[in-house]
């Protein structure tokens, strides 16, 4: 059995991580993930307080293991959510899309364990100072939001510049990836691709379908040009975003107005024309529909035969 400091810190079976993906990280998978041994994640994306309170009720009634919230800083919400987190007792916060900086004084102080995703060593180093309990390195290979570097550069770099553990995203579906990034000196990995397909995942049964039909090339980064790229699922929306993009007609407000409400039409209409479908690059490897417990326990049972073997290529 694999067990990290990540197990303890958090009080889970394996050091695995569900991604917080929006419209997609509900109460309903972070519970079964958490059931399965890892930390389930609920997303409060760009909702008001009031949903992320319904989740965390309806998710406490799903599963006495620990679980946690993420926070998109740039969610319109995110002070009254940072509220609710702390008044909701909730154990685990991971951040994304920006500095936590600000609410961590307040998190801290509730008892929270914050575990921010950071695209860069300099960014895990500034969190690391306000008191982070441990750090997503997440590479450019994941799905959603991304940033330029990939996960085999940035693990490394990130484990250099601070003694937090670490926990690798971006680019992991398996048991090669999660061994992988332990041999980087991840102590724990976070997975969403995988786990969009997960039998307890309330996504569109269209996002599912096209999951589990993609390949290796599958995937589109579009939203340089606004400084926020996110990596999707090609399709005719990604395509015609990213023409768009580089027309010197449209201007950068016409490009936001493209996106609005996209995500929502991919994850729970599965809109094929006018949804827009994050996923990592690693759907190609991503067969069959499982329930999440399952999909945790194969993982680690080949990474394990992987890190058993590792002394093979020794002479």
């Amino acid at each position: 059995m694999i067990k990290t400091p990540i197990c303890d810190l958090v009080g889970i079976e394996y050091p695995i991580f569900q991604g917080g993906m929006a419209w997609i990280s509900d109460a309903k998978l972070a519970a079964a993930v958490s059931n399965g041994g890892g930390l389930g994640i609920i997303s409060a994306m760009n909702a008001d307080a009031r949903y992320l309170s319904e989740q965390i009720s309806k998710a406490r009634e799903l599963t006495d293991k620990p679980f946690g919230v993420n926070i998109m800083l740039l969610s319109p919400f995110v002070d009254e959510v940072a509220q609710i987190v702390a008044a909701e007792g909730v154990k685990v916060v991971t951040t994304g899309a920006g500095n936590p900086s600000k609410y961590m004084e307040s998190w801290l102080a509730a008892g929270i364990k914050v575990i921010p995703v950071v695209a860069s060593a300099a960014m895990a180093k500034l969190i690391a100072r306000a008191g982070a309990a441990a750090i997503i390195a997440e590479g450019g290979e994941s799905g959603g939001h991304v940033g330029e570097t990939s996960t085999m550069a940035l693990v490394p770099q990130v484990c250099d510049v601070t003694d937090l553990p670490v926990i690798a995203a971006g680019g992991i579906g398996d048991g090669r990836g999660a061994a992988a990034a332990f041999m980087l000196g991840a102590a724990g990995v976070q997975l969403g691709t995988r786990f969009i397909v997960a039998d307890e995942c309330t996504v569109h049964p269209n996002y599912k379908e096209k999951i589990l039909k993609a390949t290796d090339i599958s995937t589109i980064v579009t939203g340089r040009k606004l400084g926020h790229p996110v990596r999707s699922l090609k399709t005719p929306f990604s395509r015609s975003y990213m023409k768009a993009e580089y027309d010197a007609n449209v201007n950068d407000e016409q490009l936001e107005a493209m996106g609005v409400g996209a995500l929502r039409l991919a994850a729970m209409e599965g809109e094929a024309e006018k949804g827009c479908f994050p996923s990592g690059q690693i759907a190609g490897l991503v067969k069959k529909a499982q329930p999440a417990a399952e999909i945790i326990r194969e993982i680690f049972e080949e990474a394990e035969e992987i890190l058993h073997g590792a002394k093979k290529w020794i002479i």
